[in-house]
């Protein structure tokens, strides 16, 4: 008997062992021909990506060097109040330049058309324009890590030359070719191997799994690269995904229980990275000075989230954030920043009762009733008072949920924290969420901003928006100005509140403290300074040199 059971035993491990050969071939098979499908597809995405970045660093430069050159030809080569006016319009008229600058022999900016403070910039790498011969290229660090381009074109007869400074994101391409948001990394050069700029994530190199792309600007010698995990790939192509398990459906059946047997870990995730940024304390808070226009006293600061590596770069939150919202890592990455901001800054806040400090929140953060919880638990222990906290959504992010989203306000309202609405009139839902929400603050976008004095319907929508927020018992804050002209505009509009580079850019927390104690010393009992300055611009002299 036990002789017969043995041989039965035998013969179905053999049968069954025969089954999967047979299931497995035609699956092997199918398996190598989408393998062979996806590379080609993958391969030819990144491959179209670099060369749209070289497109768009040729692109770039061949608009600031017309505008260059056009300033050269009517000899805007000083300081002189009608080439500054000269250079500024230059600027307003091209619209990836942020700054156009006499630049002196030692490669320092002498001025620029606005007129305002330089502060501190480091020459990161500085070489010739292929195809020019008056033309350099440099690559420039700005106050803060993040970077720009600058080019500079000598002038005939003279030491100087003039610059256009351009935002080294200028060169990074946001969408890909079919208009949607790209996962891939990209890193743009110039020929000489100084970086301009990096966005995304980059996979580990030497990973068989990805796709690669380099491609050289044979105008401008811009040397980019392009990569894309594999993975990545299949998930955004959902189709290719489809068709594979439609067709091996029976024999994945067969193996769903020994693929949950073995746990399996991808190293090139970028949501364990993201993970292990946040354990290792990665993310850190940067402040933007929001100032009352009126007075120059300042009024507080934005929080913005920074990716500080352990080599030192730092990663916008463009970068990382979509991800860490779609991951569900969004509240943790919240929380974690508020509590480093009590840390860090909530000795000097909390001495100043009249200094607001304001946090981006995702949409979907609104339409949980515990982050109530989250707020209250972190500033209730912190020198912060909640009446100090201002909490952000964007326009841009639709609310699904207007009435758990409304209750999540009026709760957290309920403890004394302000809510503003970020990007106004740049999403799609009009006035609704300035009407349904019940918000303290609106934020007027810098699209709006930029476009004061010169688009009459830009101000028309501007001036709109005020008299609404103002009717409405709003608060109104403007975003992005650049320009002294921008503040007159807007003080005569009727906005106090502003913030924006012509003040100060997001500044690392040891240098928005300074600013603080600069603008708003305390005496040695704690007590405000009789003598302390009410201008913001004699405090950022102090802050830019330090």
């Amino acid at each position: 008997m036990g002789t017969v059971l043995r041989g039965f035993t035998r013969r179905h491990i053999f049968a069954i062992a025969v089954g999967v050969l047979l299931a497995g071939a035609p699956l092997i098979a199918f398996d190598v021909w989408l393998s062979g499908l996806i590379d080609q597809q993958g391969q030819a995405d990144v491959d179209t990506s670099a060369q749209r970045a070289i497109s768009l660093a040729e692109a770039r430069v061949d608009r600031v060097i017309d505008v260059l050159d056009e300033l050269a030809a009517a000899g805007a080569g000083s300081c002189t109040p009608e080439n500054m006016a000269a250079m500024r319009q230059g600027a307003f008229e091209a619209f990836p330049i942020k700054e156009i600058a006499i630049i002196g022999p030692d490669g320092r900016a002498l001025c620029t058309d606005l007129g305002l403070p330089l502060g501190h910039r480091n020459i990161v790498s500085s070489e010739p324009l292929p195809g020019s011969l008056d033309t350099w290229i440099d690559v420039i660090q700005l106050l803060g890590g993040e970077r720009a381009v600058r080019l500079r074109r000598k002038l005939a007869g003279s030491a100087e030359s003039i610059g256009a400074l351009v935002p080294a994101i200028g060169f990074l391409p946001q969408l890909t070719a079919r208009g949607d948001g790209s996962s891939a990394y990209t890193r743009v050069e110039t020929r000489g191997g100084g970086l301009i700029g990096q966005l995304g994530v980059r996979p580990t190199a030497g990973a068989s799994a990805n796709f690669v792309s380099r491609k050289n600007s044979r105008r401008y010698g811009f040397r980019v690269e392009v990569s894309l995990p594999r993975g990545g790939f299949i998930a955004k192509h959902a189709g290719i995904e489809r068709l594979g398990m439609l067709v091996t459906a029976g024999v994945i059946l067969a193996l769903v229980c020994s693929s949950i047997l073995i746990p399996r870990r991808d190293p090139n995730n970028p949501v364990d990275e993201l993970k292990r940024a946040m354990a290792a304390g990665e993310f850190v808070p940067y402040y933007q000075p929001i100032v009352d226009i009126r007075s120059g006293q300042l009024r507080g600061a934005e929080v913005l989230v920074r990716w500080k590596k352990p080599d030192g770069s730092l990663v916008l939150p463009g970068s990382f954030i979509p991800l860490a919202e779609s991951s569900g890592l969004i509240r943790g990455m919240t929380r974690d920043l508020m509590r480093r901001v009590c840390v860090e800054a909530g000795a000097a806040i909390g001495r100043r009762p009249a200094l607001k400090i304001s946090f981006n929140f995702s949409g979907q953060l609104f339409s949980n009733d515990s982050i109530v919880k989250d707020v209250r638990a972190i500033f209730s222990n912190s020198p912060i008072k909640l009446s100090q906290v201002v909490l952000e959504v964007t326009e841009r992010d639709p609310i699904e949920n207007f009435t758990a989203t409304r209750q999540t306000i009026a709760a957290l309202q309920g403890l004394g924290v302000r809510i503003a609405i970020d990007d106004v009139g740049t999403g799609h839902s009009g006035l609704s969420y300035m009407l349904k929400l019940g918000v303290d603050i609106i934020k007027i976008d810098k699209m709006f901003v930029d476009a004061i004095g010169t688009d009459r319907n830009s101000t028309t929508i501007v001036e709109t928006l005020i008299d609404l927020a103002h009717n409405m018992r709003m608060d109104v804050v403007a975003e992005g100005v650049e320009s002294f002209e921008q503040v007159t505009h807007l003080r005569d509009l009727g906005i106090r509140s502003a913030q924006g580079y012509v003040f100060a850019p997001p500044l690392p927390g040891s240098a928005f403290l300074q600013l603080i104690e600069a603008i708003d010393p305390m005496s040695a009992a704690g007590e405000p300074s009789a003598a302390a300055p009410t201008r913001l611009a004699l405090a950022r002299n102090r802050s830019e040199a330090a």
